[in-house]
């Protein structure tokens, strides 16, 4: 006897989805997540006026702020995976919106080095280096989606001081 198993119903992101529920606007990154192309590439740069705004308080504060938006964005990218059919679904992008604004704390304030952090952070959110991709592959629902961001930002802020502390050496200056 064989049974066949039931497909799943993956769900695409549209306008109706993203104003059906809040956790849906902030999980699909106030609709940068509705992008036909590169999603997390958009979701990413809406990272950039959100951290802007919170650049008026000292760092503690940012990092507080932060911390409070990975929490509830576990819960934003819980409720979006499931309307969706399927956990880290390409749409969801709050996931890169706060890793980014993570990453921007960590950059020196320079046009410069915010392209160099979204490079970086884009290159380790795409590759997902050791151990990134076994956490992706392990950790599900709203908490492995902002977790395997949340290592993508480490790695690029690591990269981001290796090449600061690099440039500080030779005495470049940009």
């Amino acid at each position: 006897m064989t049974t066949l198993a039931k497909k799943k119903h993956i769900k695409q992101p549209n306008l109706r989805l993203l104003l059906q529920h809040p956790a849906h606007f902030f999980g699909l990154g106030f609709g940068s997540g509705l992008a036909k192309k590169a999603p997390g590439t958009f979701g990413t740069l809406v990272g950039f006026p959100l951290f802007w705004l919170i650049t008026i308080y000292p760092l503690p504060v940012q990092l507080a702020m932060i911390t409070a938006l990975f929490l509830i964005g576990i819960y934003f990218c819980d409720v979006t995976g499931k309307a969706l059919g399927v956990p880290d679904h390409g749409g969801i992008v709050w996931d890169e919106i706060v890793a980014m604004m993570l990453v921007l704390t960590f950059t020196p304030n320079q046009w410069q080095w915010w392209l160099t952090a979204f490079m970086l952070f884009r290159l380790f959110d795409i590759w997902k280096p050791y151990p990134i991709r076994q956490c992706d592959a392990k950790l599900k629902n709203g908490f492995g989606v902002m977790f395997d961001d949340l290592l993508a930002a480490i790695y690029a802020i690591l990269m981001l001081k290796l090449i600061t502390e690099l440039f500080n050496c030779l005495q470049i200056t940009i």
